[in-house]
C-alpha cells in the first residue's frame, strides 16, 4: 500500500491576470511544500482563469500563458504540481501540466469538452487523445484528468484506472448552482468505486462575471467514500495523506473491473514519498445548509465582481422593501459597511413605514443612508409631458416615470462618486417583466437576479437567524410586497401571488416545459396562459438587464438563450401586442 501526501489547492483566480494567477499558484505551492506534500494540485485553467472566452482568440494571450507555465515549472522541486493552462498544437487545448524538478514533465489534454448550459468549450478547444502515460509520484502511479472527463462512466478516469493508475487527480472549474455539491459528490463516488481507484477532485473557487465557483474540493478512496473535503466558497489548501491500495483484488472480484486495457507507461518523478513523521488525518468540512449555501454564493459572486473590476464602493436604492433590504445586506457582508452606500428616494406615494424600515436597516448594517426626494423631478416631468400628450400623465406610464427618475439619480451618483449601482430585481420579477427598463433595471450588477421571490424570503429569514436578531427588520418581511408607485399598490394586483407564481416559472423557465405540458401537469390553464405570456413578452427586457450571480441550474443569461422574435405556439401562442416597459 502506497501513501501520497497531496495538497488540493482551491484558489480564486482572475481571468486574464496571468501574473497574479501565477503568484497565487506559487504561494499555495510553497504552502503545500512546507506541509510536506508530494503533489500539489491546482484548478482547471488556473493560469488563465476560467472561462477565458475570446481572450483565447488572441495569440499573444495564449503565448503569455505558456510563459506563465514556465514560471510555475521553474518553481517546482521535490513537490510536483498539476496546474491547468492552455496548450498549443495544431489547435488549442484545455490542458494540465505536470511539473516537477524545475520543468514540465508531462501534459494532458482534456478529452471531453462541455458544450451545454454555460459552457461553450468546443468554440475554443479541440479534444485531446487518450492518455499515454501515468506519473510515478512518491511510488504511486498517478493519472491526470480535467473536469468533464470525470463525468463519463467509460471515459478517461476508467481508462487510466484500467491502465494501472492507483490515484487520479481531476482538476476543475465547476460552477455552482443549488444542489450541485450533492450531485457532484454522488458522481465522483461512483467514478472512484467503479475504477477502484482513489480520486482527488480540486475545484476553482470565486466569482467570474455571473458564475460562482464553489470550491468544495474532495478526496475519495477506492470505495468511493469521501475521506477529506475542503470548505465551500473559500480559498484553501487541503493537505491529506491519500492511501493508494492495490486494486487488483477488487477488480478481480468486481465485474466492473474486468475491463482489459494496456498498461500505461509511467514517467518517474519520485519513487518514494517524502519522509513525513506526522500523518495528515483526513479532514472534512460539513456542507452548508441550503439557504446558507445560496447566500454565501451570492456574497462571493458580489464581492469578486466588485473587487476584481476595481470599484471603490456600491450604491443601493433602498426602498424599505424586501428586495433592496436583502441586496444591501448581501453587499455589506461581501464588502464591509464602509463600501456600501444606500439612497432613499421617496415619492408622493412612499409610505412612512417604508422610509422608517430603510432607516432601521441602514442603522442595523452600519451603512450610509442619504435621502434624495424625487417629487420635484416627478412633478416637473408630469407638467412637461402634459402638453405633448394632451392630457395629464396617468397609469403605468406615470408609474414608470418615477422608476426612471430613480434610475437617473442612482446613475448620476454612480458617475460622480465612482460607485457601481446594484440593482434589486429578483428572478420572479425579471421573468414576468415586472420591472421598468432604464428604471429599476438601471445599474451595473444584479445581485439577486437568479433568486425567486419565495426563496428571497427564506434567505432573509435565515440571515436573521444567523445574526440572532432582526437584522432585516421584521416589518420588512411582514408587509405585502409593493412597488409603491401608486396609492396602496400591491404586487399581487399585477401578478399571481408569488407562492403560486414561482412554481410555474420554475417549470416553464428552468425545466423547459411548454404551456400544454404545464396544463397537463395540473396547473390552471388561465394561470399558465397568463404567466407564459408575461415571460415571453419580457424577453427583450431581460436582454438589456445587467448580469448577476447564477445560483440555479438555469439562469437568465448564458443558460437560457431564447429568441426575442419568437412565435412558437408551444410557448403559449403568439404574444401579440406590445409589452409594458
Amino acid at each position: 500500500m502506497g501513501r501520497l501526501r497531496v495538497a488540493a489547492c482551491q484558489i480564486d483566480t482572475v481571468v486574464g491576470d496571468l501574473s497574479g494567477n501565477v503568484d497565487r499558484v506559487l504561494a499555495s505551492l510553497a504552502e503545500a511544500d512546507a506541509a510536506g506534500a508530494d503533489l500539489a494540485v491546482f484548478p482547471e485553467l488556473a493560469l488563465t482563469g476560467y472561462p477565458p472566452e475570446d481572450l483565447l482568440l488572441k495569440p499573444g494571450f495564449v503565448g503569455d500563458n505558456l510563459e506563465a507555465l514556465q514560471r510555475v515549472a521553474r518553481a517546482t522541486g521535490r513537490c510536483a504540481a498539476v496546474v491547468g493552462f492552455v496548450d498549443v498544437g495544431r489547435d488549442l487545448y484545455n490542458a494540465a501540466a505536470v511539473c516537477a524538478g524545475g520543468s514540465v514533465v508531462g501534459v494532458y489534454h482534456k478529452r471531453l469538452l462541455p458544450n451545454y448550459a454555460v459552457f461553450d468549450e468546443e468554440r475554443y478547444f479541440s479534444p485531446g487523445e487518450p492518455a499515454s502515460q501515468l506519473y510515478l509520484i512518491g511510488g504511486v502511479r498517478v493519472g491526470v484528468s480535467i473536469c468533464e472527463d470525470a463525468w463519463s462512466p467509460t471515459g478517461p478516469v476508467s481508462e487510466q484506472a484500467a491502465g494501472g493508475a492507483e490515484l487520479i487527480v481531476n482538476i476543475n472549474a465547476s460552477p455552482y448552482f443549488q444542489g450541485r455539491l450533492d450531485e457532484r459528490t454522488r458522481m465522483l463516488a461512483t467514478r472512484a468505486a467503479d475504477a477502484s481507484c482513489s480520486l482527488v477532485y480540486v475545484n476553482l473557487v470565486g466569482g467570474q462575471d455571473e458564475l460562482v465557483f464553489d470550491g468544495a474540493s474532495l478526496v475519495l478512496d477506492e470505495a468511493g467514500r469521501v475521506v477529506a473535503s475542503a470548505a465551500q466558497f473559500e480559498e484553501q489548501v487541503l493537505v491529506v495523506d491519500v492511501e493508494a491500495r492495490p486494486a487488483f483484488r477488487t477488480r478481480l472480484l468486481d465485474p466492473r473491473g474486468r475491463r482489459r486495457a494496456p498498461s500505461l507507461h509511467s514517467v518517474v518523478i519520485s519513487e518514494r514519498p517524502r519522509a513525513n513523521a506526522d500523518r495528515r488525518h483526513p479532514s472534512t468540512t460539513a456542507p452548508l445548509e441550503p439557504e446558507d449555501e445560496v447566500y454565501e454564493a451570492i456574497v462571493l459572486g458580489t464581492r469578486d465582481y466588485v473587487t476584481k473590476n476595481g470599484f471603490s464602493g456600491v450604491l443601493v436604492g433602498l426602498s424599505g422593501g424586501i428586495d433592496s433590504s436583502l441586496v444591501a445586506t448581501i453587499a455589506t457582508d461581501a464588502l464591509g459597511a464602509e463600501q456600501v452606500h444606500a439612497v432613499a428616494m421617496p415619492s408622493r406615494f412612499s409610505s412612512e413605514a417604508s422610509l422608517s424600515d430603510a432607516a432601521a436597516l441602514a442603522d442595523n448594517l452600519g451603512i450610509e443612508l442619504r435621502t434624495v426626494p424625487i417629487e420635484p423631478a416627478h412633478a416637473s416631468l408630469l407638467e412637461m409631458l402634459e402638453p405633448s400628450l394632451g392630457a395629464p400623465l396617468t397609469g403605468l406610464t406615470a408609474e414608470n416615470v418615477q422608476s426612471r427618475i430613480r434610475g437617473v439619480v442612482l446613475m448620476a451618483l454612480s458617475n460622480a462618486l465612482g460607485w457601481i449601482v446594484l440593482t434589486t430585481g429578483n428572478k420572479s420579477e425579471l421573468a414576468t417583466g415586472y420591472s421598468t427598463l432604464y428604471g429599476d433595471t438601471a445599474g451595473g450588477f444584479a445581485v439577486i437576479k437568479d433568486v425567486p421571490k419565495t426563496l428571497l424570503y427564506r434567505l432573509c429569514q435565515r440571515r436573521n437567524a444567523r445574526a440572532g436578531t432582526d437584522l432585516i427588520p421584521d416589518s420588512v418581511l411582514a408587509k405585502p410586497p409593493s412597488a409603491e408607485l401608486r396609492p396602496d399598490q400591491r404586487d399581487d394586483e399585477s401578478l399571481p401571488p408569488y407562492e403560486v407564481l414561482d412554481p410555474v416559472l420554475a417549470a416553464y423557465v428552468e425545466e423547459d416545459h411548454t404551456a400544454a405540458e404545464l396544463v397537463a401537469a395540473g396547473y390552471d390553464p388561465s394561470l399558465v396562459d397568463r404567466v407564459v405570456r408575461l415571460v415571453d413578452l419580457a424577453e427583450y427586457k431581460r436582454r438589456q438587464t445587467p448580469l448577476g450571480v447564477r445560483v440555479s441550474h438555469k439562469a437568465f443569461g448564458k443558460d437560457r438563450r431564447m429568441p426575442i422574435t419568437n412565435r412558437y405556439a408551444g410557448s403559449g401562442g403568439s404574444p401579440g401586442g406590445s409589452p409594458p416597459s
